[in-house]
């Protein structure tokens, strides 16, 4: 039952479900080996005096069964920040019992709360949690394809190379 989800804001001390939730969605994406990041990195980036990220933590019965991990962004259209959702997870037994629903809820808060005008994420063409998103409200942008350069490439073309 969805009312007995509390969602909150993470904190230092989550650090290692942090981490745990992220391997837990790659390994679900078919990536287990691409988490670098640690519980220390985690710390530094999300805690520090510069935060890069934020996120929030989904709990039933005071046991974390989500994550929501996102970072801002801008529009120069609508001269407005914007929430960009890096990783949403909810353990397997959790889905389909409103976890994912109250994240976004209070996704959906913080940007009214702060006048921010949208929220962003990617989400896998074979995740079955794209009918979710639609039914929510999100819109799959067809004319827009996700790039991204990263590793080699991107060391290639700083150095000129």
């Amino acid at each position: 039952m969805a009312s007995d989800i509390a969602v909150r804001g993470a904190t230092v001390d989550d650090v290692d479900l942090l981490h745990r939730f992220s391997i837990d969605l790659a390994t679900y994406e078919d990536e287990p080996d691409a988490v670098t990041s640690t519980p220390q990195t985690l710390a530094r980036d999300g805690f520090g005096a510069d935060p890069k990220f934020a996120a929030l933590i989904a709990e039933r019965a005071d046991k974390p069964v989500g994550f929501a991990l996102y970072t801002f962004n801008y529009s120069v259209w609508t001269a407005a920040r914007g929430i960009f959702i890096e990783d949403i997870w909810v353990v397997p037994e959790e889905r389909r019992n409103g976890v994912a629903r109250a994240l976004m809820v209070a996704l959906a808060k913080e940007c009214m709360a702060k006048d921010y005008r949208r929220i962003d994420l990617n989400v896998l063409d074979w995740n079955p949690a794209r009918g979710f998103y639609e039914k929510i409200g999100f819109k799959w942008i067809r004319n827009w394809l996700p790039y991204r350069l990263s590793g080699e490439a991107l060391q290639k073309l700083a150095t000129g190379s």
